[in-house]
């Protein structure tokens, strides 16, 4: 019996997913359930089996966001959790501004403002957690004395950088972005002493990862 709920929440984990990369774009207000089964690449009998409405969809995206946004690190009682934690928050920074797009959230807020809701206070959690972090790491010597409000601030930037024009006009990569932008962060808040603690090889493949996530996104 558990492995069949299991296998049930895989398949509409993976029929959601498909779902997602078409909404983040193009939102889904008015997708109507022929039009999912297509974007899903099944048929409406099929989609009927593991799904009953359009909202029962948008709920269950919602659910795996705020359960995403709930898997960060929140014990930093040794040195190299704090190195942990910041590579956590910079990946999950990076894929939740790739996926929770400005499109995505106006429609949930005015078609379904209960997830909307529900998915505004897991971030604002993640906010509050986030600073909390950077005041801990300034305490414990770990980080530069820099307002944690601007590092938040500062990966708005991301929606600009991570835009086809603008990769073609400079020539870049949406890899050298990633990597660029993990570093500038790394230097901006650890001190020189504590960056040495840091391998950046075991964001490299993290980092590849999320580049081709969001190549495929793009192109």
């Amino acid at each position: 019996m558990e492995r069949q709920i299991e296998k049930q929440h895989q398949m509409r984990q993976k029929l959601s997913n498909r779902l997602l990369l078409h909404v983040r774009k193009n939102g889904f207000q008015g997708l109507k359930m022929d039009e999912i089964s297509k974007i899903m690449d099944i048929s409406r009998a099929t989609l009927y089996k593991y799904f009953s409405t359009k909202e029962d969809i948008i709920t269950f995206i919602v659910s795996a966001f705020v359960e995403y946004i709930h898997e960060i690190i929140e014990d930093s009682d040794s040195d190299q959790l704090f190195v942990q934690r910041f590579q956590q928050t910079f990946e999950q920074t990076i894929l939740l501004k790739e996926y929770i797009t400005d499109i995505f959230l106006r429609e949930l807020e005015n078609s379904y403002p209960e997830n909307y809701e529900r998915l505004k206070k897991a971030m604002k959690q993640r906010e509050y957690q986030e600073l909390a972090f950077y005041d801990e790491g300034i305490k414990e010597g770990f980080f530069n004395k820099i307002d944690g409000r601007l590092i938040i601030m500062q990966d708005e930037i991301l929606s600009n950088v991570l835009d086809v024009k603008y990769l073609m006009e400079n020539h870049l990569t949406v890899y050298q972005v990633l990597f660029d932008y993990y570093k500038l962060k790394k230097f901006q808040l650890f001190k020189p002493d504590k960056i040495k603690m840091m391998d950046d090889n075991l964001m490299i493949p993290r980092i590849e990862h999320m580049a081709q996530k969001i190549s495929k996104n793009l192109y």
